[in-house]
């Protein structure tokens, strides 16, 4: 290193406004890392990245070249004039330290732990290395919210796994624009992933840097979230007017999911906007709908892989799938569910496991793999099934060759692969799980969701399973409370059994529009309560049955639901047939009464009373309170109906002046009176009466328009079913061309059919053709003694067949030919000692497509034996 440049390090200028290291450390234990990577084309943004970056940032930045393994670098070299900070080549074990830039060494595959830098040897493979994502993929789980990643110009999808990682983990990405990159194809790659920031050419990708610098979510020297989103009243009210507007926006509510998580979330998008205070972001989001979309998706975690932790894998083959398939028939699917699908690659891993269990079993199990994602974006990538070269690196040789298709620069999942996964998106805590189900697949989901959340889903779980289903979550989940309904059945890898249980699950599926409920934990169906609540039971019972009026509870019909006390002073069994009906129970003093109350109190809304009704039973008179309350419930509209007896005014004994003019008076005023309040009564009813007339005929004119509209509906109807009738007729002449071409077809296949027949048995050369699964497909009646076959064989596996070859290795051998396309041709003998030429060509087919293999054995027995006699010396003449 340049002694000036080693100087300036120990001793920086402090215009510079530059910390030593071990000050800013101990200020700043977590400062944020920059993982910056390119390719071609990548030295020209480099330079101009650290040329327009400030030497006081605070950051430490690596640089991550994706070249060839043996290419020699002085890229160290390079970019130490570019800049004022220190620039260093990285050595294995080396410490990093805030404003200076490491570089990695050629040959190398850089990662970092702990502050610290670690070097490997790149291994031989055939396939693309990808070091910047070794890197990103590294920084992000080592820094969280505090890495910061950085693709520049180059010519492959090297970063884009990286960068969707470094956004999961809340930290902000970059990508070169596509004018100033000389080669697009890696911050195209990345910006495609959805999950880029900024997308700026390098001169401002610096300025950008410098400025988030400063920010609180970066700058704050703790890792938690509360130095961004403090706990103040008006922060707490800012976040729930926040959870307000996505739950209005998307119908997904937030509030009970991982506060950490979200926290970590906004201060991710504050920072982008340089905002500092949480009510300001949510001032933001109330004027920019847009900005509530993209802190939607940026709340959704998207992190996953192709065989993401592969001994889950490997138990799911070892343990899981042989006790699926347990007394499974043809007629009964595999199926299985993966909840939190993301971009799909959990569902197809899964499938392509399951096929390559099931590939010797016969017969065939039909499979049914549902995927379900919240994000339709995420859905969306997982029906097509195409990743980039960096998404499959996991993904071994073998079952890229087998499983997918590479499609320009991409891989694509194959077609019969693709269609075992069927893909919707769905909103776990709020729409219908699937059922009757072999396994669950949940990896990776509960660790962000609230504890009230987790405790509503598992139950779901369980009820979405078979008896004997199976259960598999993320190496960090457990099944918490619920060890009553799940048995582990494999620690290492969380997979759990589901339980028989008699206890009465919370199963509450609600729409996904509504925010989310705290759901209790579940009861026993057998659970006692407690004696003194008993106590209380039966004490408020006496108290009710002793005290309380006289009541019943009543259906908008007037249909009596339940009976409250003693009501047979006012109702009685009408005589016919039974009826619950209240106008038919009342006594007749009361029903209209009653008839005009209840209209009343429906019409208004409120609660009614009706004083003063007398009853007459025989020669004693009655007076009756009625009380009508309407009552909603979750399901109907009911009304309470309460009677109480009032006491008569007591009348001055009879005397003899009785019959004085005052007595009559008092007596006529008070007959008077009672009968206005009749009349009264009976306007009432009779204006209750009206009005319900009016609005039947109402309903009538209605009924009568919809009719009308109905009619001219089914005569638009019988239109639309001629026109249909013609074009089924129409359709109907061309299925009958079509079949006609079918049977045409038909016969020209069964004639080409016979003449390979005839052909095959008229040669007397072993050939036998083989499908890609190396099943039998066609033989020559030649080949039957060789590999001992007869007619039924054909559809049986080669590996069920003993032939008579001296070859150990024929089905790896045909499988190479089938893999590389290169014919094979070898000198063999039987056990019988005969000799033959034997040659493996890959079966074309018509579109130029390999689909299995051909083996030709051409008998050379005679030409072997005759070549020693041939080179013996002829013997001496006597």
């Amino acid at each position: 290193m340049n002694p000036r440049r080693a100087a300036k390090k120990s001793q920086p200028n402090p215009s510079d406004g530059e910390a030593p290291s071990h000050q800013r450390q101990e200020k700043d234990p977590l400062f944020p890392v920059v993982g910056i990577g390119a390719s071609a084309g990548g030295l020209e943004a480099f330079t101009q990245l650290l040329t327009y970056l400030p030497a006081n940032t605070g950051m430490a930045f690596a640089i991550v070249q994706h070249m060839p393994a043996n290419q020699e670098s002085v890229l160290s070299l390079i970019l130490a004039r570019t800049t004022r900070m220190p620039v260093q080549e990285v050595k294995d074990g080396m410490a990093i330290a805030p404003n200076q830039v490491y570089v990695i060494p050629p040959n190398a595959s850089m990662t970092i732990e702990q502050g610290v830098l670690k070097l490997t040897p790149r291994t031989s493979s055939s396939r693309v290395f990808m070091s910047v994502d070794t890197f990103l993929l590294s920084l992000a789980e080592e820094r969280g919210k505090k890495a910061i990643g950085v693709i520049l110009s180059g010519g492959d999808s090297d970063g884009a796994r990286g960068i969707e990682a470094i956004k999961a983990a809340g930290g902000v990405t970059f990508a070169q624009s596509e004018g100033s990159a000389q080669v697009n194809s890696m911050p195209n790659t990345a910006i495609a992933t959805g999950q880029v920031d900024f997308i700026l050419p390098p001169d401002q990708i610096a300025a950008k840097l410098a400025e988030i610098g400063n920010h609180p979510y970066l700058a704050n020297s703790s890792a938690t979230e509360t130095e961004v989103m403090p706990t103040s009243s008006e922060s707490q009210d800012a976040l729930s007017i926040i959870f307000d507007l996505l739950r209005k926006a998307t119908g997904v509510d937030f509030t009970y999911y991982k506060q950490t998580t979200l926290n970590r979330r906004i201060g991710r998008r504050m920072l982008l906007y340089k905002l500092e205070n949480v009510k300001d972001y949510a001032r933001y989001l109330q004027n920019n709908p847009t900005e509530v979309m993209a802190l939607y998706e940026d709340a959704l975690i998207h992190v996953t892989s192709f065989f993401r932790d592969p001994e889950s894998f490997e138990a799911l083959k070892t343990l899981v799938f042989p006790a699926i398939v347990k007394d499974k028939s043809p007629q009964t699917p595999i199926r299985i569910w993966v909840a939190g699908c993301s971009t799909g690659e959990e569902a197809y891993s899964i499938a392509i496991c399951l096929l390559e269990f099931l590939a010797d079993r016969l017969p065939r199990l039909p499979i049914q793999i549902y995927a379900t994602d919240i994000s339709e974006t995420a859905i969306e990538h997982a029906r097509n099934g195409i990743y980039t070269l960096s998404q499959v690196a996991n993904v071994s040789s073998e079952r890229l060759y087998r499983f997918f298709v590479q499609v320009e620069d991409n891989y694509q999942i194959s077609k019969h692969v693709r269609e075992l996964c069927v893909f919707a998106r769905q909103n776990l805590i709020g729409d219908p799980p699937f059922s009757r189900l072999d396994l669950i697949s949940c990896r990776n989901v509960l660790i962000y969701l609230g504890t009230p959340l987790q405790q509503k889903l598992l139950p779901v779980f369980h009820y979405g399973l078979k008896s004997t289903g199976f259960l598999m979550l993320g190496t960090s989940e457990t099944i918490g409370d619920f060890a009553d309904l799940f048995t582990l059945y494999d620690k290492k890898n969380k997979i759990y059994a589901k339980q028989i249980t008699s206890t009465r699950l919370n199963v509450d599926i609600i729409p996904s529009s509504y925010s989310p409920a705290i759901v209790k934990p579940p009861t026993l169906a057998t659970e006692q309560i407690p004696s003194d609540l008993e106590i209380q039971k039966e004490a408020d019972k006496i108290v009710l049955n002793q005290y309380a009026p006289a009541g019943i509870v009543i259906d908008i019909n007037l249909d009596i639901i339940q009976f409250r006390g003693q009501t047979s002073s006012y109702l009685e069994p009408a005589p016919g047939k039974a009826s619950l009906n209240l106008l038919r129970m009342a006594k007749e003093e009361l029903r209209r009464e009653l008839q005009t109350a209840i209209y009343q109190a429906r019409q208004q809304k409120l609660p009614l009373k009706r004083e003063g009704i007398q009853v007459r039973e025989g020669d004693r008179t009655r007076q009756i309170t009625i009380n009508v309350i309407p009552l909603q419930t979750a399901t109907q509209e009911c009304y309470l109906v309460l009677f109480t007896e009032m006491p008569l005014p007591v009348l001055p004994a009879a005397s003899d002046d009785s019959s004085t003019p005052s007595k009559r008076k008092t007596r006529d005023a008070q007959e008077i009176t009672r009968l206005q309040q009749e009349l009264a009564t009976t306007r009432e009813h009779l204006q209750s009466i009206i009005e319900e007339q009016q609005a039947t005929n109402q309903d009538l004119r209605a009924a009568n328009e919809e009719i009308l509209s109905s009619n001219e509906e089914l005569q638009s109807t019988n239109e639309e079913l001629e026109t249909a009738k013609e074009e089924i007729q129409a359709a109907n002449e061309e299925l009958n061309t079509v079949n006609e071409e079918l049977r045409r077809r038909t016969l020209e296949a069964t004639q080409v059919s016979n003449d390979l027949q005839n052909l095959l048995s008229s040669i007397n050369i072993p050939i036998l053709m083989l499908g890609g699964d190396l099943q039998i497909r066609q033989f020559t009646p030649a080949v039957e003694g060789i590999f001992n076959l007869i007619s039924t064989d054909i559809g049986r596996p080669l590996s069920d067949i003993t032939h008579k070859l001296n070859v150990p290795n024929l089905e790896q051998q045909i499988l190479e030919v089938i893999r590389t396309l290169n014919l094979k041709a070898q000198e063999i003998q039987d056990r019988d000692g005969h000799w033959y030429d034997l040659r493996i060509r890959p079966y074309r087919t018509i579109d130029n497509k390999i689909d299995g293999a051909v083996l030709v054995l051409v008998d050379i027995d005679d030409l072997k034996r005759s070549n020693p006699q041939l080179n013996s010396p002829s013997e001496p003449k006597d």
